[in-house]
């Protein structure tokens, strides 16, 4: 059992000593975990990948699709040409497995003074074309906030439809719950200054996906 399962329980087992109730067994568990409502969800008529793609573009994100992950540092490096920026980003440990030729690299957090990020998504969700990011070691949170440029790595199969698919798929963690999630729908902005659109405002001015698959 995890740290945040047995404090979860320990929480559980005040709450019940309280009320002068024992644990549940496993039949009445049961019962209550099926009485967890489901929420009406819009319909979809495109598939997945192409609405969320439709969507996140429509919010100024860009995307790119490759075949395998083994063709995400080319594409990682396509990106950063075309940007003119400088050869080096903080890469999630996430994405350890992968070299990047020509880039300077660390899997730390990323420092005040980091112009690109490199992250692996938790999931994509079609419905709104957002990104679900799980903090950890292998995601450290300062990469969705602090570069100008963040590259968002997602599996074309971690693409779901709903919301609630995707909480489903947060909760179904090995590791357990994150102790932060950030959905993304594109680069941070704001209308706060005379009404009118700033990118960066928040976080990064572009965020771009690609999507592997």
């Amino acid at each position: 059992m995890t740290a945040a399962a047995n404090a979860r329980e320990a929480i559980l087992n005040s709450v019940r000593s309280a009320l002068r109730r024992g644990p549940l067994d496993d039949t009445r568990r049961a019962e209550l975990d099926a009485r967890r409502p489901r929420h009406t969800r819009p319909a979809q008529d495109e598939e997945l990948v192409a609405r969320f793609i439709r969507k996140f573009e429509s919010r100024a994100g860009t995307t790119a699709r490759v075949a395998s992950r083994a063709d995400v540092p080319a594409a990682v490096e396509a990106y950063r040409v075309e940007k003119g920026l400088p050869a080096r980003a903080a890469v999630g440990a996430a994405l350890k497995d992968l070299a990047f030729p020509g880039l300077e690299i660390h899997h730390e957090p990323a420092g005040i003074s980091e112009t690109m990020a490199v992250s692996q998504a938790l999931a994509g969700i079609a419905e709104p074309g957002s990104l679900m990011m799980a903090s950890g070691p292998a995601s450290p949170i300062t990469h969705n906030f602090v570069p100008d440029d963040h590259v968002v790595v997602l599996d074309a199969g971690a693409i779901v439809g709903h919301f609630e698919e995707a909480w489903e798929v947060l909760r179904a963690r090995p590791e357990g719950m994150p102790r932060a999630t950030n959905i993304i729908s594109g680069p941070s902005r704001t209308a706060d200054v005379e009404q009118t659109i700033q990118l960066g405002a928040h976080g990064p001015r572009r965020v771009h996906v690609i999507i592997v698959g």
